[in-house]
């Protein structure tokens, strides 16, 4: 016995030194060859016309599923709130809420129809066959509702984060002399390494405020787009500042100490809720491991001296 768990363990150390030894050179030979395409920006013909490609075929499924959405909406299903919670999701297409109601159909009806067949291949009572065909569109029905949440709640947390950092950059750049319009442009370039969704963000705002948008109008695009409370009071912070006249400068510093601040109360507030939600997995995982090891004994030693008398 002893021996064949050693030559399992060595045929398990082997295996792992024989896959890390064999993806290691793979992963290397991607590395370098990603560096490189960041160090000179250029990009073989085979590379941009598989992109083009890919793009081309997502551009087509897109249509298709807008138009089957359209199809089997109701009229009053595209309205403004499903809309605008699926833009603070990241889903700008115009068509979205469409695809978003063709995606719920194919799917519920997609797994309907494999439970419909797989029940009858199984040969099940037609009362259980129903139940789980009903049970299993339902699954697919919400699907993409919990997808789509838990994207947004991702992202706004996302946000959330990058937000502090976003403001100290700012600071720096309108001290260097920066007006608010160029600021937003080097921040957006530089906030990319931190945070994509921050960075997609601010140069959508760059984007309106060089088509001509006023902006305050494009600040407050920011905050509707994004849900995110935190944006929502910068940005009417920013706007006073329009308004009044204050600085600038000073304003985006006192802001990002108070999100600062906020944020470490929150960290707090997590911490001091620890304990409590620590207390279940104690109460019935833990505690009830402990008390066997520590009352088993002597149960047993319980059973044997009542046992001889």
């Amino acid at each position: 016995m002893i021996w064949l768990v050693v030559i399992l363990t060595a045929a398990s150390v082997g295996l792992l030194v024989f896959g890390v030894a064999s993806i290691e050179p793979a992963e290397s030979r991607l590395v370098r060859k990603r560096l490189a395409t960041l160090r000179t920006g250029a990009i073989t013909y085979r590379e941009l016309r598989e992109r083009r490609r890919r793009q081309v075929k997502r551009d087509q499924a897109a249509a298709l599923l807008s138009a089957f959405g359209t199809k089997v909406s109701a009229k009053g299903s595209a309205d403004l709130p499903q809309r605008q919670w699926l833009v603070h999701a990241g889903f700008r297409h115009p068509q979205s809420v469409a695809i978003y109601i063709a995606c719920r159909v194919i799917f519920a009806a997609g797994l309907a129809a494999t439970t419909l067949l797989v029940t009858a291949i199984l040969a099940m009572p037609a009362a259980q066959v129903w139940a789980l065909t009903a049970l299993l569109a339902l699954a697919g029905w919400m699907l993409p509702y919990f997808y789509v949440d838990a994207r947004l709640k991702k992202r706004q947390l996302e946000l959330k984060r990058a937000l502090p950092d976003t403001l100290d950059l700012l600071v720096v750049c309108v001290e260097a002399g920066l007006g608010l319009n160029q600021a937003l442009v080097r921040v957006a370039d530089e906030v990319d390494r931190i945070s994509p969704e921050m960075s997609d963000e601010l140069t959508v705002v760059n984007l309106e405020i060089r088509a001509g948008t006023p902006r305050e109008e494009a600040m407050r695009n920011l905050g509707e787009r994004t849900g995110v409370q935190d944006i929502r009071s910068l940005v009417s912070m920013l706007m006073q500042t329009d308004r009044f006249g204050t600085s600038i400068a000073d304003s985006l510093r006192i802001h990002a100490e108070t999100l600062r601040s906020k944020r470490m109360q929150s960290a707090e507030e997590q911490a001091a809720k620890t304990t409590v939600k620590m207390l279940f997995p104690l109460i019935f995982f833990i505690f009830p491991a402990v008390f066997v090891v520590l009352v088993g004994p002597s149960f047993f030693l319980f059973r044997e001296f009542f046992g001889s008398m």
